[in-house]
């Protein structure tokens, strides 16, 4: 068979697996991006590349070719992908081994959380939406507060946020949980303050009044000014134009936006004392080294504020160290 055809049958086989839709895409987008390179090297057409054709030899340099214009994680990205489609293709029969074994892959850093800077930065950045100093031409501060406090107060991605519906807010008042569907078709619950919960049932209140309609479970829980569901480009710009009016710009790390307020949630859980299991089950992490990460960070930042402190650096001129 040919790999455009192929890509499309593993495609529906993770779409049976309910994987959230910008999953899918970024699946979509490093298949077809790599086997791009591979009809270029192969000469042949889109719809005439038989799997058999594609060796370990031909994968490398169309791995080299792609990986030239991206960076280390995008192209470790891709190397998954590919590697995962190729483990279903030996599963099915299709081809009788994996090619991608012998493809390098980049070694990228580990990972560090990257939370807004500054101890009253999130407190700072909601008082500002809530008193509706965000510039916008149809202003709606009850939507923008609502959005971005469930950001910051429940740690959830933001692919989760947008496939929130109304049904995902579960529970009594007092009680309420909010039923996400995480990463790799991974549901998880996570529990609502009271505080949190007024925000949004106001949210909602201002909604009804906005647009005049009733609110069924399955309607997406967060919209934008036309009613329709909000989607990634209105989060990231509802993100950035709420971080620049509460001046707090620079203190977003590079790399880092709407992901900044779920790292700021996690970081604060561990600077509470929560433990890697805690908060690998609230951020629905499928490894706990990713939650340990936190814990790690926050240890470092705590010993290096001790360090600070000017009686400590007395005494190391008492000392004579």
């Amino acid at each position: 068979m040919d790999v455009a055809r192929l890509i499309e049958v593993y495609l529906e086989h993770l779409q049976a697996r309910k994987l959230a839709a910008n999953s899918l895409r970024a699946y979509r987008r490093d298949l077809e991006s790599v086997a791009g390179e591979l009809v270029e090297l192969t000469g042949t057409g889109a719809d005439r590349l038989a799997v058999d054709r594609v060796t370990a030899s031909v994968l490398r340099s169309a791995f080299a070719r792609f990986a030239a214009s991206r960076s280390a994680s995008s192209v470790t990205r891709a190397w998954s992908t590919w590697n995962g489609f190729f483990g279903f293709l030996v599963v099915e029969g299709a081809v009788s081994g994996n090619p991608m074994q012998v493809v390098p892959k980049p070694r990228n850093a580990p990972s560090t959380p990257k939370p807004l800077q500054g101890e009253d930065t999130p407190e700072r950045l909601l008082r500002t939406v809530a008193a509706g100093a965000r510039r916008a031409r149809n202003p709606w501060p009850e939507r923008d507060l609502a959005a971005l406090a469930t950001l910051l107060c429940t740690g959830v991605r933001s692919a989760e946020l947008l496939e929130l519906t109304i049904a995902s807010l579960a529970g009594r008042p007092g009680d309420r949980r909010l039923h996400v569907h995480g990463k790799g078709g991974k549901n998880r619950s996570i529990p609502i303050e009271d505080t949190l919960d007024s925000l949004i049932q106001s949210y909602l209140q201002s909604r009804r009044a906005r647009f005049g309609q009733r609110l069924p479970g399955g309607e997406p829980l967060f919209v934008d000014h036309h009613g329709d569901a909000l989607r990634r480009g209105g989060l990231q710009y509802l993100v950035r134009q709420s971080l620049r009016a509460a001046g707090v710009s620079d203190r977003v790390q590079p790399g880092a936006m709407v992901h900044a307020l779920r790292h700021t949630f996690a970081t604060r859980l561990a600077e509470d004392g929560a433990s890697a299991a805690e908060i690998a089950k609230l951020l629905g992490h499928s490894s706990i080294n990713s939650s340990q990460t936190y814990i790690d960070v926050t240890a470092r930042e705590q010993r290096l504020s001790v360090r600070a402190n000017r009686t400590l650096q007395v005494l190391g001129e008492l000392s004579g160290g």
